[in-house]
């Protein structure tokens, strides 16, 4: 199916199709679309006091012989947050890769054994899982931690630095091993294994440290990029806030691939530098590079090809490279499982080829797996655990991924935006896209409620029906308020009134007020220029005594900010109903009107809320053959209640009436208003269209 097709608007942020990223409910950039920022996360990397060692030469030569001399030379590099959270928010642990607009990228073995100078290829780094430390330690460093220096299985670095971050010149040779044992627990666990704990390594590290020869022939490098592909898959979590893992290694592969946020090189030539992190010194400084997570996630998600660098190591000098590592780079494009004790992690090459120089076709579907914490009990071993994933590793050379000269690309962008999330943040903002949402199904409303249903057949009128009925109830799910739907459509008499039209009355004059100033209390002008724009909601509007020979009680509702309101026709010989002004700021409150001698009307509970506690001024003209033809013309003597009441007061409650009634009133008796639970302010008046108009020109509601 065409992509147009089934994103006609292209802001679908995907997937279209969920067979490849089944988890997006449940990843952050699900999170963003809906308005839940997090921020940038905590980066968690231990790297600043790792000068703070001092090692004599025989340690060096140990650590060169454990296979970590590279990784020492490694300084500490400046951490850009905000750019490691933007790469988050576009991982993807379904498939081990960033989703970009270009296509699927990764950090691969190959970038692990270029960048930090790790091998690649060994035996896989499992072992023995410890759930305390004093034993371990005892054995492999000479001394135990105390209590305070401990976490279960986990000893904290500071006890490691300082204990061990010095060794005499003179030391025996136990005592300088024990010493090199320190600092290699010391510099994995700040770098390649740093944890979220902030300041702890496990100890199940130092039995593989025992023998340095042994140490040299595990594949750290293997190790280090399945301890990131977790902490990256982790952290891409919605319910996330920190990641680990060796975050130096993922901020210079987004330097050396991604033209965003790029710091300068180091000004020696990149070709006398290995391992190749130190081409970087960090991210970039100064006032103008202060960038948040919002900066990267607009530039990642407007990435384009020209900013993507799919083989940058091409013009380097191959000679700087070891040559145990160069022999060993053929292993970047093996299809294999990836091990770090408990923690397994495929490595796919095959969905990333352009990163070797080779056509993208299309790729298998991932198998999915499950991720579990197998390191629960202490003093287990894991291989007999993982036998499943260890035995896909030793198969590793067996799965060389190749490329297809003859792959269409074209074919593979338009399968990838099918199964891709395109965008994390939105084009437009969430308050932006939802007045628009809003406004679209105001005049869907609007439409339906004005469609003339003359010659259309049942089916087609259903339909109509159905539409107006789901636009309403959209309408009402956003206001928080029930919107009243007749159940046939509005047939044009003379001048229809259209759903949620702004009608405004003009005209002049002067207010007319009755003689009797006891009779009412004139509300201060300070108030007055507040009485229009309020938005009103109904809540609970049980109607009554609608029947009537003629369908006059059409609910029209008018819009001046007006979020739900509905007209009420009350039965009775009265014609005309009165349109008072109301400053109303009800939350639960019971409006009884009594009608008098010439009329009766029954009794109506109305929740209404006003948001701004403006009064809105309203006056009609309502008849029994024209209840929709409003306000255009109102002549100055009909001015009356549903009961027909004759010279009666306009009753304002005002101002946050809760859980308040109005006492009943007759026709005949005093009227009084009596105290409730909040300021009332009572204004009476009689008003022609004239001096309505000069006041305000509010809008309409009935």
């Amino acid at each position: 199916m065409d992509l147009a097709l089934m994103d006609p608007y292209g802001t679908n942020p995907g997937p279209i199709d969920g067979s490849v990223l089944y988890d997006q409910e449940k990843h952050v950039s699900s999170a963003v679309w809906d308005g839940q920022e997090r921020g940038a996360l905590r980066c968690h990397e231990h790297t600043s006091k790792l000068d703070q060692w001092t090692l004599t030469e025989k340690q060096i030569e140990l650590v060169d012989q454990a296979g970590f001399g590279y990784l020492r030379l490694i300084p500490a590099i400046s951490l850009d947050n905000p750019l490691i959270s933007a790469l988050v928010e576009r991982w993807r642990r379904e498939t081990n890769t960033f989703h970009l607009n270009v296509g699927e990228m990764t950090v691969t073995l190959k970038d692990v054994a270029l960048l930090l100078g790790l091998a690649i290829d060994g035996e896989p780094v499992i072992g023995i899982t410890h759930t305390t430390c004093n034993s371990v330690c005892e054995r492999y460093l000479g001394r135990a931690p105390e209590s305070s220096y401990t976490s279960g299985g986990m000893v904290k670095l500071s006890w490691l630095k300082e204990f061990f971050s010095y060794c005499p010149e003179d030391a025996p040779l136990e005592l300088i091993e024990c010493h090199t044992r320190a600092y290699l627990l010391y510099l994995v666990g700040s770098t390649i294994f740093s944890t979220t704990t902030g300041n702890k390594v496990p100890v199940m590290y130092l039995p593989l440290f025992e023998n340095f020869d042994l140490c040299g022939k595990y594949a750290w490098g293997s190790a280090a990029l399945a301890f990131l592909y977790r902490a990256l898959g982790n952290a891409s979590l919605r319910s996330q806030s920190t990641i680990s893992g060796c975050l130096t290694l993922l901020q210079c592969w987004s330097y050396f691939h991604l033209n965003i946020g790029r710091p300068k090189l180091n000004t020696d030539s990149m070709h006398d530098r290995f391992p190749l992190v130190l081409s970087w010194k960090g991210k970039q400084s100064g006032p103008t590079t202060n960038r948040d997570v919002v900066f990267y996630r607009k530039a990642l998600d407007s990435l384009k090809s020209c900013d993507v660098e799919w083989l940058p190591y091409r013009n380097m000098d191959s000679t700087v490279i070891p040559e145990d590592i160069k022999s060993n780079l053929i292993l970047g494009r093996s299809k294999t499982m990836l091990i770090c004790f408990d923690k397994a992690e495929r490595h796919l090459p095959n969905r990333c080829l352009r990163q070797y120089g080779m056509f993208q076709s299309i790729p298998e579907d991932v198998q999915r797996w499950e991720r579990k914490s197998r390191g629960v009990d202490g003093g287990v071993d894991l291989s007999g655990k993982m036998e499943s994933e260890i035995n896909e590793w030793l198969e590793r050379r067996f799965h060389i991924v190749e490329g297809d000269d003859g792959a269409d690309e074209s074919d593979y962008m338009q399968w990838y935006l099918r199964i891709t999330r395109k965008f994390v943040g939105r084009p437009i903002s969430l308050s932006s896209e939802f007045q628009r949402t809003n406004a679209g199904l105001r005049e869907i409303a609007r439409m339906a409620d004005t469609f003339s249903t003359n010659g259309l057949d049942e089916e087609q009128v259903d339909l109509i029906n159905s539409i107006r009925t789901i636009a309403h109830e959209c309408l009402r799910d956003q206001v928080g308020g029930p919107y009243i739907v007749s159940a046939t459509p509005q047939i044009e008499v003379g001048k229809r009134i259209r759903g949620k039209e702004r009608v405004r009355r003009k005209g002049t004059g002067k207010r007319l007020r009755k003689d009797d100033p006891a009779q009412y209390i004139a509300a201060s002008e300070d108030d007055q220029s507040q009485y229009c724009g309020a938005t009103v909601r109904v809540e609970q509007l049980p109607l009554h005594h609608l029947h009537r020979e003629e369908d006059h009680s059409q609910l029209c509702p008018v819009d001046n900010e007006v979020t739900g309101l509905d007209m009420i026709n009350g039965d009775g010989e009265g014609e005309n109903m009165q349109l008072c002004n109301a400053d109303i700021g009800f939350d639960h409150s019971e409006l009884n009107h009594e009608a008098g001698e010439e009329g009766n009307a029954e009794l109506i509970h109305a929740v209404v809320k006003v948001d701004d506690t403006q009064l809105f001024e309203a006056t009609g003209k309502i008849n029994d053959s024209q209840l929709c033809d409003v306000m255009n013309e109102v002549k100055e003597s009909q001015f009356s209640d549903s009961a027909k009441v004759v010279d009666s007061q306009i009753c304002d409650a005002t101002n946050e009436v809760g859980d308040s009634e109005l006492p009943h009133v007759t026709s005949e008796s005093d009227r009084q208003t009596s105290k409730v639970e909040a300021e009332v302010v009572l204004e009476s008046s009689l008003e022609t269209p004239q001096d309505i108009a000069q006041q305000s020109k509010c809008s309409v509601v009935v």
